[in-house]
């Protein structure tokens, strides 16, 4: 069984379908299916199923990355990602969810290129990129003219 078609599979149990239609659909056998179903935790009446995945990304019993279960310990934070690598990806692709203050944000023109950028959370920036960092602290004036 292929990745996509595991994909496929979960979203076709959460959207409520059973297990003969998604084998029929998939072209693979029901117990295959029901299978995989039962190792990821998508067992059951698909209605419910459907009902209790909902339920447990309330909860954060599921990462939000990668809806694999969770283990929440007794103590502590809840914990919302399964690893630290699903934690980094979700963040770089859901950035505007971040809390950014808007005081933290500063309006600078860059020392080397001229151009005006903005920072967040440095107030002694210099420059608008690294690039422009190296050419101006390591170039030379003879350089820049080739």
């Amino acid at each position: 069984m292929t990745s996509d078609e595991k994909e496929k599979i979960r979203e076709l149990r959460l959207k409520g379908m059973g297990y003969k239609k998604i084998a029929n659909f998939l072209n693979l056998t029901r117990d295959s299916v029901r299978g995989f179903c039962k190792r990821n935790g998508l067992e059951g009446n698909s209605c419910v199923v459907a009902l209790n995945f909902e339920e447990k990304m309330k909860r954060n019993l599921l990462c939000a990355y990668c809806d694999k279960p969770i283990k929440q310990n007794g103590k502590g934070r809840i914990r919302r990602f399964c690893s630290d690598d699903c934690r980094r990806k979700w963040w770089n692709e859901n950035q505007d969810k971040r809390n950014r203050k808007e005081t933290a944000f500063y309006k600078y023109t860059c020392a080397y290129c001229g151009k005006e950028f903005s920072a967040y959370g440095n107030k002694n920036r210099k420059y608008c990129s690294h690039n422009c960092y190296i050419k101006d602290r390591f170039w030379r004036d003879e350089e820049n003219e080739i």
